[in-house]
């Protein structure tokens, strides 16, 4: 069983949406561990290095997700984690902004998938699949 690790980083509390992910994660087959909101860097990092995760899954609603995200590819390979996963997905910028530049700049981060507002975890589970080598 692949272990996915989720939670919303920085300053955010918005919960809804992450358990929701966990939920249909968990129902999919996937050792889900979720270090819930409010969460740094490190408690992804951390928590991926204990269950020996292959994707790092961050939400951010609030909008502050490029500054939360950012050198987090580096800490991920600094702790050994070179290979995992990193998708990114929510309000993940302040304001409107182009998605194409945002999803770039995110990418140019280490991120392997960027998703703009308003995807749900069920339109990216096939991504997921292909990503692990499931499908």
């Amino acid at each position: 069983m692949k272990s996915i690790v989720v939670g919303v980083i920085g300053a955010d509390v918005h919960a809804v949406g992450n358990r929701i992910i966990e939920y249909t994660l968990t129902r999919e087959g996937y050792n889900v561990v979720n270090v819930g909101v409010l969460s740094t860097q490190e408690d992804f990092i951390n928590a991926a290095i204990e269950t020996s995760a292959h994707l790092i899954l961050v939400s951010s609603l609030y909008g502050h997700g490029e500054l939360d995200c950012r050198g987090m590819r580096d800490k991920c390979n600094e702790s050994g984690l070179d290979n995992i996963l990193l998708y990114v997905g929510g309000n993940i910028v302040v304001g409107k902004q182009d998605f194409p530049e945002v999803e770039k700049r995110f990418k140019e981060m280490g991120f392997n998938r960027v998703y703009p507002p308003g995807v749900t975890i069920d339109d990216v589970l096939e991504t997921i699949k292909q990503d692990l080598g499931e499908s």
